[in-house]
């Protein structure tokens, strides 16, 4: 029998808070009774956040934090400390989207997107890692992607990213083992987030085909927040190493490790078949 992790009376520091993922998270924490530190550079999101997690009577923070600012990082855990003894959950969720080949992407915005979605975890977690482990029982929950298990054309960068949060995650899984801390690395499906339209394109797509592109993801992107966030905090609750959510998550890990090369002419057909 698993020994699940009790989140009543813990504290979850969650970042990309605002909206999507990140606010489904905070839901179904708050419903498990754990106190909530809410972060996101959106303070509007955070707040409409903060008001739909307030009927479960949990102590809650809301933070404007960019995580791509290493400053602002690095002084975070003593603003969350002012405000709640103890952090036991961290949530690196904060991501962004950018379409492009690698040679439509300027380095510029590869950096931009690097700097949030693999290097601002990596600043949470060294910030964030010596109260996890004064904690009696800690887990670090990072927010990768099927993205981070299949590599699509167009997507350069954002599956560069993916696939190190990946990577990092499981390297410090090993590092931690023996510690109370542990590790979840997450990767999510289509889910039904803003990330399509809020996505950054290469400026040397033209508009017409940026729209287009914007429009194709979107209809991929089907499974509701708050059922994704429901399947990630119980993976947490179960100590799961990997939490797949969705599907279609299900099924590209099944295709991954049947055809580690070629995956993605399968999952191409597939998808034209449908």
């Amino acid at each position: 029998m698993v020994d699940h992790m009790r989140l009543a009376n813990r504290t979850a520091v969650v970042t990309g808070a605002a909206g999507g993922i990140g606010r489904a998270i905070a839901i179904s924490l708050a419903r498990r009774r754990c106190h909530l530190t809410l972060a996101d550079i959106d303070e509007a999101g955070l707040a409409r956040t903060a008001a739909l997690v307030k009927p479960y009577r949990v102590r809650v923070t809301c933070h404007q934090l960019d995580v791509a600012g290493a400053d602002a990082v690095a002084a975070f855990p003593a603003v969350v400390q002012a405000a709640h003894p103890n952090v036991d959950l961290l949530v690196n969720n904060a991501g962004v989207a950018l379409g492009g080949t690698f040679e439509q992407v300027s380095d510029a915005d590869f950096e931009w997107l690097f700097g949030i979605n693999f290097r601002g975890m990596v600043r949470m977690t060294r910030a964030f890692l010596p109260l996890l482990k004064a904690s009696d029982d800690a887990r670090i929950v990072n927010l990768s992607s099927v993205f981070g298990l299949v590599a699509p054309p167009g997507q350069t960068a954002y599956v560069a990213s993916k696939f190190a949060v990946r990577g990092f995650s499981e390297s410090l899984r090993h590092e931690l083992r023996g510690t109370q801390v542990g590790v979840t690395v997450v990767h999510p499906g289509g889910i039904a987030t803003g990330i399509a339209q809020n996505a950054r394109i290469a400026a040397s797509i033209p508009a017409d085909e940026a729209a287009r592109q914007r429009t194709a993801f979107g209809k991929i992107l089907r499974l509701p927040p708050a059922v994704a966030g429901e399947t990630i905090v119980r993976g947490v609750e179960r100590r799961k190493a990997r939490v797949l959510v969705g599907g279609d998550a299900y099924l590209i890990a099944a295709i991954e490790r049947l055809a580690p090369v070629s995956n993605w002419s399968l999952l191409a057909r597939l998808m034209r078949g449908s």
